[in-house]
């Protein structure tokens, strides 16, 4: 609401306030590290790794992820607050820090991870005791959004995996992020779910997973920032794993907005560790540095070029995909809005032969034959959805304009009313002012 009093509809006010809050984050990401580290050039780059990585376009440049950006600028103010608060605890600093959190939580359930980050940061770099009573406000919060996600975020209509393809999905999507992480490459808006992933894959990620684990464990006490790393990476991914399921994606690049600090914060500090000679520090890591931070900023800048305009965008899914029926269907979409109804229809068939009972696509590709005159075939696509999910608005006020365009004031009738007792009674109002029914 706040955007469209100052820009209207104006596309790129909103990018500018994404880019805004970015930004800020990354400011605050820089000012949190080195407050509580004391070193600056391993605090800039966690902090330009974050800025400039391609993972965080999408994030960035999807007006839609506004919650991405805005959750994440209080997911940073709320640490930064909290590193103030345990520099001399008060009141008034704590409620400061859970009002923020709160904030947070309002923006994105993601945040509910925080307090768990919270105990990371006690542990290194800040060194306190870990005084757990000063979380039980944040996790009580924690759980009540957590309940409430599940139950609000719960899609009768999404393609419902087993739990085993779930887990096994998980699994590799952990080191799919790594992946893309160090090589991103190969980047989409969508990724459609492998119902069946070849064994040795999943077997390879969960003894890649347990290997980091067990070593970053192990040499905890000589270099705890490698277990708070790779802790705050797997805490705040795990939500979104994909364990419990609300899409019908494998993995998503907007999910890696925040746990690609937690793989920055190894970078920084574990290679300086590893490598003890100052001139190696000097003269390899410090260009290394320079040199990944600039590679990154020219991957960042070409990915963005994908995000000019939708087609752009899910062509490139398309390229980078396979199997990619969302992307063929929204696409078609795409076409249709400026009226290329044949490339339409042809995405939509894509789609329909990739996932045979897609009912989106068959609505889509209806709507686009109506427009083209072709009501017959329209017809019988909205005939389809409803036998393949008889309480389709849509497919009855689709069906039912239809029949009103070929003057079949009978059937339309029947369809308008229908799609009113299903909760949308436009077409009906429209027939009832039109004296088409009564």
């Amino acid at each position: 609401m706040l955007d469209y009093q100052f820009y209207g509809l104006n596309a790129g006010g909103y990018h500018l306030t994404n880019l805004i809050l970015h930004i800020f984050s990354t400011l605050m990401l820089f000012w949190l590290f080195r407050r509580m580290t004391q070193k600056m050039w391993r605090s800039a780059f966690v902090a330009a790794f974050f800025a400039l990585h391609p993972l965080h376009v999408e994030s960035v440049a999807w007006i839609a992820e506004r919650k991405d950006v805005l959750s994440a600028f209080f997911f940073m103010l709320t640490l930064c607050l909290y590193v103030y608060y345990t520099e001399k605890p008060d009141i008034n600093k704590y409620l400061l820090v859970v009002f923020c959190f709160a904030c947070g939580l309002m923006s994105k359930p993601i945040v509910v991870t925080l307090p768990v980050v919270m105990i990371l940061l006690d542990y290194w770099p800040l060194k306190r005791l870990w005084r757990l009573r000063e979380k039980i406000p944040f996790t009580v919060l924690s759980v009540v959004v957590c309940v409430v996600t599940f139950y609000t975020q719960y899609k009768p209509f999404v393609k419902d995996f087993p739990l085993n393809s779930r887990v096994a999905n998980a699994l590799v999507s952990f080191v799919t992020y790594l992946e893309k992480t160090f090589w991103p490459h190969n980047l989409a808006v969508f990724y459609p779910f492998v119902d069946k992933l070849p064994v040795c894959q999943v077997l390879g990620s969960a003894i890649l997973i347990i290997v980091i684990s067990v070593a970053v464990v192990t040499v905890a006490k000589k270099l705890p920032c490698l277990l708070v790393g790779w802790l705050w990476y797997v805490t705040i991914l795990l939500p979104v794993i994909g364990i419990v399921q609300v899409g019908n994606h494998s993995v998503a690049d907007r999910y890696m907005y925040l746990p690609l600090i937690g793989i920055g914060i190894m970078m920084a500090w574990g290679m300086p560790l590893l490598f003890q000679d100052i001139k190696i520090r000097k003269n390899i890591l410090f260009p290394a540095g320079i040199a990944t931070i600039a590679i990154l900023a020219i991957l960042t800048w070409q990915q963005c070029g994908y995000w000019k305009n939708s087609i752009i965008l899910f062509s490139r899914a398309l390229q980078v995909t396979s199997n990619n029926y969302i992307a063929y269907n929204n696409r078609g979409v795409d076409y249709d809005e400026v009226e290329r109804y044949q490339e339409a229809i042809k995405d939509y068939n894509e789609a329909i032969s990739l996932m045979p009972n897609y009912q989106e696509a068959y609505n889509n590709r209806g709507i686009s034959y109506g427009k083209l005159g072709r009501y017959q075939l329209a017809i019988n696509d909205f005939n389809k959805i409803i036998d393949l999910n008889p309480n389709h608005v849509k497919a009855y006020y689709n069906r039912g304009l239809v029949y009103f365009i070929e003057g079949n004031k009978e059937l339309g009738c029947r369809d308008a009313q229908k799609a009113c007792i299903l909760g949308d009674c436009k077409l009906l109002e429209y027939a009832k002012s039109r004296k088409f029914c009564y």
